[in-house]
């Protein structure tokens, strides 16, 4: 009898992917390019395990296999996803299922989806988010494209990825095409934006109030047990807590204050201003990593620009502002989540997904980086209203909105007289303002475009399109 699935590419993910499988009692062929990472795999993860198999070619995969074959490639985004396709399309046969489980980017998916299954062969791009110990433990997964491609593999898809308190999968089928590898995208641009909102309220806390790490740890295993309750701020606290071996000091006071990307949060931005989704958070979280990496150009301009004069905080500033920030957080996350979760409409009415957007606040509830306790009331807000076109209209969530809007206003401003950067409370902030003003100053914008350009302008007691003659 065949192994059940294959999988190539054996880094970290890979690996543990492997490992996640044959622990749910699935025998799995393991491939790498490198024949030596597979040998490493299979005298240390692997070792003694029955039910992984090493193969050093393809052919020799695609022959340990039971049909319809499974083969789930987890390799580099790009042309090496490509390159093992086209190698794989002269080994399979039409039935046969390949599943992209890699950051690829959705346009790609859909490609791949479309040239597949002109061959016969079905395909899945399945975002799975959880890093290292959620490919290992159960990782969210979100898989889309071929229908059929689901009902012959999305058993093992749900079987290893993690469950919800209430023992929920988190994975389920999103829809065709790049529907998956889209959430997947959308779920790393919320991560980024999430990340620093947390990382906004650290500089505060650090800079402005003068308190030290260990101390800012307390505060966030607070927040943890409340309404921010999320996998972030969890690890937040570890991460402040840590000790450098070598210094002495909190380790986060002598790590490099330059954040690196991938790629999917720019996606994502890129992808809001292509459909003309209003996601200023998501754009800005990106920008903030940006400005982050210029670290040579930052230090420069500190000797040459000015800032307010640093004033003293209150001996009793940390403990009234802590209830402050973290209301504060909580309203920019809302705001954030809302932009994510408007993009994810915006696509799937534009590409025919039919998302189910409860159903993807569910797959986000565990194993993945952005589980938080309040996905729960995202799944309630779109069962209770299948067509909500926005977050911040459902009751729940506007009343959050409208109790916590306050305190991100006082946060904002204090950050901004004490000239530390916010850009992603800010931008939140910014986003709740603009979506619920009834007059934007965008009238203005339009006579300008007519006045130097002639493009036109709708008026508002009088149906049609107009243009004036500005120079009379």
């Amino acid at each position: 009898m065949g192994f059940d699935i294959g999988l190539i590419g054996l880094g970290v993910m890979g690996q543990n992917l492997a490992l996640n499988m044959a622990r749910h009692g699935y025998k799995v062929c393991v491939y790498n390019r490198t024949g030596s990472v597979t040998e490493a795999f299979m005298q240390e993860g692997a070792k003694d395990n029955p039910s992984i198999k090493a193969c050093y070619d393809l052919k020799e995969l695609a022959a340990s296999l039971s049909a319809p074959r499974k083969v789930m490639l987890m390799v580099k985004a790009g042309h090496a996803v490509d390159a093992v396709i086209s190698q794989l399309t002269e080994i399979l046969e039409s039935g046969d299922v390949i599943i992209d489980g890699g950051n690829s980017f959705f346009e790609d998916s859909e490609r791949r989806h479309k040239e597949l299954e002109k061959k016969g062969i079905h395909f899945l791009g399945a975002g799975v988010s959880g890093g290292e110990e959620g490919a290992l433990k159960g990782p969210s997964i979100m898989p889309g494209g071929s229908k059929k491609a689901w009902e012959l593999a999305g058993g093992i898809l749900t079987d290893i990825s993690a469950k919800a308190e209430d023992g929920t999968p988190c994975c389920g089928y999103l829809g065709p095409g790049g529907a998956g590898h889209f959430v997947k995208m959308v779920h790393n641009g919320i991560e980024y934006v999430d990340m620093q909102i947390i990382a906004e309220a650290y500089h505060i806390m650090r800079d402005m109030l003068g308190i030290e790490a260990k101390q800012i740890a307390v505060y966030f295993r607070e927040w943890n047990k409340g309404e921010l309750g999320s996998y972030l701020i969890e690890i937040t606290s570890d991460v402040l807590d840590r000790v450098d071996d070598k210094t002495g000091r909190p380790l986060v006071d002598v790590i490099k204050d330059a954040a690196a990307q991938k790629g999917t949060g720019l996606w994502t931005a890129r992808e809001a201003l292509a459909l003309g989704t209003p996601a200023p958070s998501l754009a800005e979280a990106v920008f903030a990593r940006n400005i982050s990496a210029r670290r040579d150009q930052r230090l420069k301009a500190a000797g040459v620009l000015a800032g307010p004069e640093k004033v003293k905080p209150a001996q009793d500033m940390a403990a009234m502002l802590a209830g402050t920030i973290e209301k504060a957080m909580l309203t920019a996350k809302i705001s954030a989540y809302a932009q994510g979760f408007a993009l994810l409409k915006d696509a799937s009415d534009q590409y025919g997904w039919n998302l189910d957007l409860g159903g993807v606040a569910l797959l986000w509830r565990g194993g993945c980086i952005i589980r938080a306790r309040f996905l729960d009331d995202i799944k309630k807000a779109f069962s209770n209203d299948p067509k909500l076109e926005n977050l911040i209209l459902d009751p729940s969530f506007a009343d959050r909105l409208n109790k916590g809007q306050a305190a991100l206003r006082q946060i904002v401003s204090i950050a901004s007289m004490a000239g530390i950067p916010i850009p992603a409370m800010g931008s939140s902030l910014s986003y709740y303002d603009g979506m619920r003003c009834t007059s934007l100053p965008a009238n203005l914008i339009q006579g300008q475009r007519d006045y130097f350009g002639a493009h036109t302008y709708e008026r508002l007691d009088i149906e049609g399109s107009f243009h004036t003659d500005w120079y009379l």
